[in-house]
């Protein structure tokens, strides 16, 4: 555990305690271990205090107290992120807020396609809720079963749906937020369309908390589809990935929800330690692909339009072999494969992760000059490609050899990343798709990106949290 050098003042930590009142206080260690480490144990922080507020009321009084005694601040919601955002830093001077028991969903309006829900909200239940109203909200991510919609949000994360949906940003119509000063910016309207002035609410969606505290939103629900088809492809190559992608998209148009790239490694990878998968293919390929497509009408339009991209792929030659699935249960276990497939990575040792993007039709050139850009820095690491090909999208990492020694390994991480992201720049890409900069990525981003850019950034910080209390050294 990181040594705490310089503890709060008991008075100051009962002066918050008495805010949410002692039970939603946190202060004895083993209460406070789970919210201090993330789940890649990259970063390990401390504190003194996870505070635990039931209401917005009790958010801004948390934060004009912070304000007013110059108390860094690190919002939390469910710790699933990926970059650090939500782990504090070693000096036990900065506290936890935890969103989790803003769990209430507000309203679902379903003439207006929209629910209003609080930041601690876990995404399934979302889902879950939107169902019951036979609506889709179509955030879809591998943590959806404890991550938080604040931290949805605060990371503008992304997932399988980001193709037909968009991501966190998108689906975002209005926002709650406690400033670190105490004020309350209320912005929860339904509205598709409002030009007054700035769009203030898409400064706080994708900043990390480091502008303010959401604490409630408004979101957009669907209609659900009324036919879903999913199919697995094998394929020869990426390039041959991307001419079925272009051939769904002229045949299926807005009915193409999904389209994830998959390359070998991964896919033995997730046969050989997940539980509970099958061979989707019986003959293996270099390449994969899972394919959705989605009907508004019925199940017979969404399997005609798969069953015509696959039967031209298939006449084409770009599409080697393909399975659609024939049952729900089948749909499901397709996409299980996909939602187990990063996990099954762990068994093989050290690994150093990358979440790019780059146009999509760059996705081939990116993954031949980025193998060559690996292979110059470790001869024998292992590429594990796979991700959102349809929105240009991958996560591309790299396990170590196989006879390779874990902490060697890791001491290249700088070095290959580097190494990688110069390929991704180079293609007019980005470093962070959609996990964030927190604190992997801070540095790189201030070191790279244009100043002006960085300059920005940083006066819209200066302006929202003069203080500098919110989640600092984070992002920027």
């Amino acid at each position: 555990m990181t040594e705490i050098s310089e503890k709060l003042d008991p008075a100051l930590i009962d002066r918050f305690a008495a805010i949410v009142g002692d039970k939603h206080a946190l202060r004895d260690e083993q209460d406070i271990a789970p919210y201090l480490i993330e789940r890649r144990g990259l970063w390990h922080g401390a504190t003194s205090l996870v505070l635990r507020p039931g209401s917005v009321d009790e958010v801004s009084r948390i934060m004009r107290l912070a304000t007013e005694t110059g108390t860094p601040v690190v919002p939390q919601s469910g710790n699933t992120g990926l970059v650090g955002a939500q782990v504090p830093d070693g000096s036990g001077r900065e506290i936890i807020l935890s969103l989790s028991r803003l769990n209430r969903i507000r309203e679902i309006d379903v003439l207006s396609n929209t629910v209003t829900v609080e930041a601690g909200v876990i995404l399934q239940t979302l889902q879950e809720a939107a169902d019951s109203v036979d609506r889709l909200f179509p955030l879809s991510l591998a943590a959806q079963g404890s991550c938080q919609i604040g931290g949805n949000l605060s990371s503008n994360a992304g997932g399988t749906g980001v193709l037909a949906y968009g991501n966190a940003r998108e689906l975002c119509l209005g926002v709650e937020v406690v400033l670190p000063t105490g004020e309350v910016f209320d912005d929860l309207r339904k509205l598709k369309k409002d030009n007054t002035g700035y769009d203030l609410k898409d400064l706080f969606v994708g900043a990390e908390g480091t502008l303010g505290v959401i604490t409630a939103a408004v979101l957009k629900l669907f209609p659900k589809p009324k036919g879903r088809d999913v199919a697995f492809v094998g394929l020869s190559s990426p390039e041959a990935a991307l001419s079925l992608f272009g051939l769904a998209m002229d045949r299926a148009g807005a009915a193409l929800t999904a389209f994830e790239l998959i390359g070998r490694r991964p896919y033995d990878f997730t046969l050989a330690h997940a539980q509970g998968v099958t061979r989707p293919l019986a003959q293996d390929w270099p390449w994969y692909v899972l394919m959705q497509i989605s009907s508004g009408r019925s199940s017979d339009d969404s399997r005609a339009l798969i069953e015509d991209v696959l039967s031209a792929g298939l006449e084409q030659e770009f599409v080697g072999d393909a399975v659609i699935a024939a049952s729900i249960a089948q749909g499901d276990a397709f996409w299980n494969f996909r939602e187990v497939l990063p996990e099954a990575q762990k068994p093989e040792g050290a690994s150093i992760k990358h979440d790019i993007s780059v146009p999509v039709a760059s996705i081939p050139r990116f993954i031949e000059e980025a193998a060559g850009a690996v292979a110059s820095v470790s001869a024998g690491a292992r590429v594990v490609c796979f991700g959102h090909m349809g929105d240009g999208n991958l996560h591309y990492n790299i396990s170590r050899p196989i006879d390779g020694d874990d902490e060697a390994f890791l001491d290249l991480y700088h070095t290959m990343n580097k190494a990688v992201h110069d390929v991704v720049r180079s293609l007019h890409g980005s470093i962070s798709a959609e996990h964030g900069i927190g604190q992997l990525k801070r540095d790189e981003l201030i070191a790279t990106a244009p100043p002006v850019a960085i300059d920005l950034m940083r006066r819209v910080k200066a302006a929202f949290d003069p203080a500098g209390i919110m989640n600092p050294g984070k992002v920027i």
